[in-house]
């Protein structure tokens, strides 16, 4: 039974290593919306077969062969992205902004010949492009009276038989301590109930209680993208991108359970807490083509190949609890630090662009990604990720991306717009198989000799589930629908020089 008396009682105990990493992590490191200059987010990202732009170098580094001269650009963005939840007939909403670096980069001319056959350009170029805007804000709120995450810790601890309760770890093991859930009565310490069921005592759980989820997310994927890139008689551009990857994600979230119902637990409310942060820096390779047959089609080409990453993080959790007797329970875990591999599916992108003689330029994308190639790997703990890996592969397919883009040019002036569909990364049957991203985007631009001003306002909007706590054998699933709208506003500075 639970203890009567008033306790702050805090426990430290050992979470096993590379508890964290799923399917939602090797996703969410894995998609690239080739976010970059206003003139390429405008037009929708669809630059495989353009170039003259240095967001190519992260996209097709044979676009880098375009340029004639050296250039300089820099990236401010404005980012908001507002967050609607929906949890049993209850709507909230979580709104966040903030302002960052998009994109910074040069171009070096380094041959420039006014022939009309062999190598007539030669560039060498560097860019640091923000793949991914990781941030969000997370309301959900709604009365469950089906279930409670105590359940899922619950089924945690009567998982295999049944856990010895001096051996309880992670989550379950501070529930334990908090009195989130006990022993239940003649089952030798290792079957568990919870508050809602007075521990087994009354079998049948009571709920109604209030549920409330606060997720804060932070973080971006961004790339330095160290590049060279040819023109061969105009005819054909090659180039090449070694790309350093760095990757900042925060995410915390604070699930709140209280109720006004009388209980024979006195329970009255607790608070969990989940927070982990992941640093890490990855490497890749991209080759890409330009080929024009005629002067007015480009028909691009390019390969990326896998992105390995090694990431440190570092988790920690803690729940407090409170009851109407006036006792009140902590108890956390000690925060862990450990290191992952994750190498993320190549990519292979094509393209082909038309120009309108010099009135507009039209341009189409195809990608393609395979997400269930995604491999998580240890980095000498010798952590097994094959369970982990197997359902990667079991949950994830591959997808095709398609980006479309329309420039047109009055005097100086030059007006943008452009779409971008990115298919659903999960297999028939998953809880979020019908996840896509649609992207509509515009903006104008305009070039004064050798300075240019480029403006563009992309719209992505998404839908998915959103489950507070994991389906588990005997517990109810409490799911939420997320629809989730991002707005970036982008500007670009650019400086040609050596004309």
């Amino acid at each position: 039974m639970k203890r009567i008396s008033l306790l702050i009682f805090v426990v430290l105990s050992v979470i096993t290593g590379a508890a964290a990493q799923n399917i939602d992590d090797a996703l969410r490191y894995s998609q690239i919306f080739y976010g970059g200059t206003a003139r390429s987010t405008a037009m929708g990202g669809a630059f495989t077969a353009l170039g003259g732009d240095i967001s190519c170098l992260s996209q097709n580094p044979a676009g880098l062969g375009v340029f004639r001269s050296s250039e300089l650009t820099v990236t401010p963005q404005l980012f908001q992205i507002k967050t609607t939840a929906g949890y049993n007939g209850v709507s909230t909403s979580g709104n966040l902004s903030n302002f960052n670096l998009g994109q910074i980069g040069i171009v070096a001319n380094l041959v420039a010949n006014n022939k009309e056959t062999g190598l007539i350009t030669l560039n060498l170029g560097y860019s640091f492009n923000k793949t991914d805007n990781l941030s969000q804000s997370i309301v959900i709120q709604g009365v469950s009276n089906t279930s409670s995450m105590a359940d899922y810790w619950a089924a945690l601890g009567n998982k295999g038989g049944g856990t010895f309760y001096q051996n309880l770890q992670g989550p379950e093991g501070i529930a334990f301590d908090t009195w989130i859930m006990d022993t239940i009565t003649g089952s030798g310490g290792k079957s568990y109930g919870t508050v809602f069921s007075n521990y087994g005592d009354s079998p049948a759980s009571t709920y109604g209680q209030t549920e409330k989820r606060l997720v804060t997310n932070e973080g971006y994927i961004g790339e330095h993208a160290f590049s060279i890139g040819s023109n061969y008689s105009n005819k054909l551009f090659l180039g090449a991108t070694f790309g350093i990857t760095v990757l900042r994600y925060t995410s915390d979230y604070e699930q709140l359970e209280s109720t006004d119902i009388t209980l024979p637990s006195q329970f009255q409310s607790f608070t969990y807490t989940d927070h982990y942060e992941d640093k890490g820096t990855g490497y890749t390779i991209k080759l890409g083509a330009i080929y024009k047959p005629v002067d007015a089609v480009r028909i691009g080409l390019a390969f990326h190949s896998p992105t390995w990453y090694k990431i440190n993080e570092y988790y920690y959790n803690d729940i407090t609890s409170h009851f109407t007797d006036g006792a009140q329970y902590e108890s956390s875990n000690t925060p862990s630090r450990y290191s992952y591999a994750l190498a993320t599916p190549f990519h292979v992108l094509t393209g082909v662009a038309v120009q309108i003689k010099k009135f507009a330029l039209l341009s189409a994308d195809y990608e393609y990604v395979d997400y269930s190639t995604a491999r998580f790997s240890e980095t000498g703990d010798g952590y097994d990720f094959s369970a982990k890996n197997l359902e990667i592969k079991n949950s994830l397919k591959a997808t095709n991306n398609i980006r479309f883009g329309a420039e047109f040019r009055l005097s100086n002036v030059y007006l943008r717009a452009g779409y971008g569909f990115y298919g659903k990364p999960f297999k028939s049957g998953q809880d979020n198989a019908n996840l896509e991203y649609n992207t509509l985007s515009c903006g104008a631009g305009i070039r004064v000799q050798n300075i240019s001003i480029d403006f563009a306002y992309t719209n992505y909007k998404y839908s998915q589930n959103y489950f507070l706590y994991p389906v588990n054998a005997g517990v109810d699933p409490a799911v939420a629908n997320l629809n989730t709208m991002k707005n970036m506003f982008t500007l670009t500075l650019g400086y040609k020089f050596g004309i």
